[in-house]
């Protein structure tokens, strides 16, 4: 795959999907209960809004990007503040993530981004590679569901989804949702490394 170079879109500033606001779905989802503070990764982390977010209600969170300028925009948006969350510029695809593993993984349109099906399962190894048993991925991918566009995030179906995860990782939700800030279509997936030796 001929990869994109991220670093240039922050560069530019041809950046969409950096909304400046914490992620709706991802708010819900924290504020509902449903994963409690914990040792965090966020995959394409960007700028560093929901790192950040997720750090001031007690996260401890280690936020990773392909672009080296999205990290140093991170990394300025702490502000020196004591707050359990850094960042740093690292591949997904070629490098482990350092520090794990981790009890919640998050990635906001990252695993939607890679055109081929290998590319997508080889995403879903390394997310439970990088989980603890039990531990949590909440991604959010890009929808065929919707009318047809020409701009906006990736488009995957629900079959592409399940035949990239589910081999590695067993889907405990994915349903309809929406990219609010650009009034697209999502899929809102979330998926559970299973227990050691437990085949559950």
């Amino acid at each position: 795959m001929a990869h994109r170079c991220w670093n240039e879109s922050y560069a530019g500033g041809e950046l969409p999907w950096d909304t400046g606001e914490p992620e709706p779905l991802l708010v819900e989802f924290v504020t509902s209960g449903r994963v409690a503070p914990t040792r965090t990764l966020e995959i394409g982390a960007g700028t560093g809004t929901n790192a950040i977010w997720l750090a001031e209600r007690g996260f401890e969170v280690l936020g990773i990007d392909v672009a080296p300028l999205a990290v140093e925009r991170a990394t300025a948006k702490l502000d020196g503040r004591d707050l359990g969350c850094r960042f740093q510029s690292l591949d997904f695809l070629a490098v482990s993530a350092p520090e794990g593993p981790f009890q919640f993984v998050f990635d906001r349109g990252c695993f939607h981004v890679f055109e081929e099906p290998e590319e997508r399962a080889r995403f879903a190894a390394r997310v439970a590679t990088a989980l603890a048993p039990g531990g949590l991925w909440l991604s959010l991918i890009g929808s065929t569901e919707g009318p047809p566009r020409e701009v906006g995030p990736p488009r995957r179906s629900a079959r592409e989804v399940a035949l990239a995860i589910e081999p590695a990782l067993e889907i405990v939700d994915l349903h309809a949702a929406e990219f609010r800030a650009h009034d697209v279509k999502a899929w809102f997936c979330l998926s559970r490394r299973r227990l050691e030796g437990s085949g559950e």
